[in-house]
């Protein structure tokens, strides 16, 4: 089955969100939905979601689920506005769970902060299956990015992530709490083991100097012939030494304090205080 992909990008994150249908029904998922954040104000808007709840609305479809594809540090998931709008039931990969744990340590969030993944309405396994209408959509373990991160599979499509980016630009960081550069290239390995026909969209592309469009799809086939750090023919521990190297190189992604703190609470704020108002925290010296 070859499901009907509409991506939407932000060129402000660099982050690519899908609606993925049905082509039997107006069934439909939604990917990876940004929440627009100007950090200097603190203030959020909703122009990027407002562009998918445009497009199912023009379209007359239904959504059954948000998923996410990680617990994201470079943007806030629009999941809870989307689901009030649209409807449809969240989702995360089950061990969402290690994520939550890492980072109460990191913003001590204290003991009203649940580390179960209940703030996601369904925490999904390695094969597990979800439905949009007749489409089968099959989570597959892909951590190294995080501990979290699963590609979904839908017919003739993969959702990846941020375990490879197009085939000039490479592979996602590992050096996130949680990461590990062996256990992505392993993932990825999974991921270039699928068909070579196999349409992959990519939750971000950073464009390179040799190329002025932004790109989020790609295939098996490009990247096994073609990916800048993990093509067929690097070994396991070339990439880790490579994306150890690398990764010791790397700024921080702008946004990952907000974005960690909201994202592992499926979107939701921290409990506003006492004078209704929500707070982010920075933990200074930390990193």
């Amino acid at each position: 089955m070859r499901p009907l992909v509409h991506g939407f990008f932000d060129p402000v994150t660099f982050t690519a969100s899908y609606v993925v249908q049905d082509p039997e029904s107006s069934a439909c998922a939604i990917i990876d939905p940004v929440m627009d954040f100007d950090a200097a104000s603190g203030r959020t808007h909703t122009e990027s979601a407002n562009k998918i709840v445009a497009h199912i609305g023009a379209h007359d479809l239904q959504v059954q689920w948000i998923v996410e594809t990680h617990v994201h540090a470079d943007h806030l998931t629009a999941a809870p506005y989307l689901q009030e709008k649209l409807g449809g039931k969240t989702v995360i990969g089950a061990p969402v769970t290690i994520v939550q744990q890492a980072f109460r340590k990191i913003f001590n969030t204290g003991t009203d902060f649940p580390l179960d993944g209940s703030q996601f309405d369904r925490l999904i396994q390695d094969g597990e299956k979800l439905y949009i209408g007749g489409l089968e959509l099959r989570a597959m373990h892909t951590p190294g990015h995080t501990p979290a991160c699963m590609t979904y599979l839908a017919g003739d499509a993969a959702f990846i992530g941020d375990t490879m980016f197009m085939p000039d630009y490479g592979t996602a960081r590992a050096d996130f709490p949680g990461g590990d550069a062996r256990a992505l290239y392993r993932s990825i390995r999974k991921i270039l083991a699928l068909p070579p026909e196999t349409r992959l969209f990519l939750c971000h592309d950073y464009q390179t100097p040799e190329r002025k469009q932004f790109v989020w799809e790609t295939t098996v086939a490009a990247q096994k012939s073609g990916n800048v750090h993990v093509h067929d023919g690097i070994s396991e521990e070339d990439f880790v030494k490579m994306r150890t190297a690398r990764d010791a190189t790397l700024n921080m992604p702008a946004l990952i304090l907000p974005s960690v703190q909201i994202n592992m609470r499926a979107g939701h704020f921290p409990p506003a205080e006492e004078n209704g108002v929500s707070y982010l925290k920075l933990p200074l010296n930390y990193f």
